[in-house]
């Protein structure tokens, strides 16, 4: 089985990508790291800016899959040809993105409103890209019932990987994914199906490839920012020692640094990875409030010195 990386906004980044792969190794990688998703310029005009996230000079190591945000089909498939042009193989396109900014512009699930929006969309790009175009999608916008009508569609095109994830876009990453529907719905499936949702531990993972043998990849994206060991966990290697945290947290804040220009703004970007891993560390609540208040480097680099005195938690 597969394992992949999730793409999620101001987490897996070009700077998290080499600073898992470094100190979590090949048996703790991803298979895939999916990057975060890009949207094609209108005017096809492309912003160096944006594109160093996905420079292949920066992306050593295991495979990098880019993400588009798009709804015209004809513009996607331009960017297709543009990432290709950098050496990509495979291209994703996100329709499971269920934040409101996104939404509201008739993008990401917010698409899945309308059907017919989306097999136009699909039309557009699949008459016009070459090579491997994957999909990401949620099961609809209010009932997972939806998906039927859904997958109709994605059933028409070459699509060569389908990641669900069994939510539906009102739930945003709220309540529990629906692995009943996604069950339901994988025989109807005539592509290849990668699940995500809901997977935070080795053994969850196990539980799905026995349940679903015939997936071609699990998508983790949360699990494997609050266990950066998962994956080496997973394929039978050891939980993440606290020198092995110690020296990801530390890339990733100077990286951070680097990328931005300013220690501030990588504390910020810190506090999100942060959210997730203080719950590795047993008895760390009062320094979580301290985390979450501080501005100042020198703060920052107090109250993480102080987080690596408190011990592991176990788990499994």
């Amino acid at each position: 089985m597969l394992y992949y990386a999730a793409p999620m906004e101001g987490f897996t980044d070009r700077v998290w990508r080499q600073a898992h792969q470094k100190w979590f190794g090949a048996q703790g990688a991803a298979d895939r790291y999916y990057a975060p998703f890009i949207s094609p310029p209108e005017n096809r005009v492309l912003i160096k800016k944006k594109m160093a996230e996905l420079a292949p000079a920066a992306n050593p190591g295991a495979p990098v899959i880019p993400q588009l945000l798009a709804k015209d089909g004809e513009l996607a498939a331009w960017m297709i040809g543009q990432l290709r042009a950098l050496g990509y193989t495979e291209v994703n396109l996100n329709l499971g993105c269920p934040a409101g900014t996104v939404t509201a512009k008739g993008k990401g699930s917010g698409m899945l409103r309308d059907p017919a929006k989306v097999d136009a969309f699909l039309d557009g790009v699949f008459s016009r890209a070459e090579g491997p175009v994957s999909v990401k999608t949620r099961l609809g916008v209010e009932k997972a019932e939806e998906f039927a009508a859904i997958l109709e569609i994605y059933n028409r095109y070459p699509i060569s990987e389908l990641t669900i994830h069994p939510r539906v876009m009102r739930q945003q990453y709220r309540g529990q994914a629906d692995r009943a529907a996604f069950a339901a719905a994988l025989p109807r499936c005539t592509m290849p199906v990668c699940y995500n949702g809901d997977v935070t531990t080795a053994a969850q993972l196990h539980a799905l490839e026995e349940e679903f043998p015939a997936l071609s990849g699990i998508m983790v994206g949360r699990g494997l920012i609050a266990d950066p060991a998962l994956f080496r966990r997973a394929r039978g290697g050891a939980p993440a020692a606290k020198e092995e945290l110690r020296g990801y947290l530390t890339d990733l804040y100077h990286g951070y640094t680097e990328l931005f220009g300013s220690a501030g703004c990588a504390i910020s970007r810190m506090k999100g990875h942060w959210f997730y891993l203080i719950h590795c560390f047993a008895g760390a609540e009062k320094l979580e409030k301290q985390l979450k208040k501080l501005r100042e480097p020198w703060e920052y680099e107090v109250v993480v010195n102080q987080i690596f005195t408190l011990p592991l938690v176990e788990n499994d």
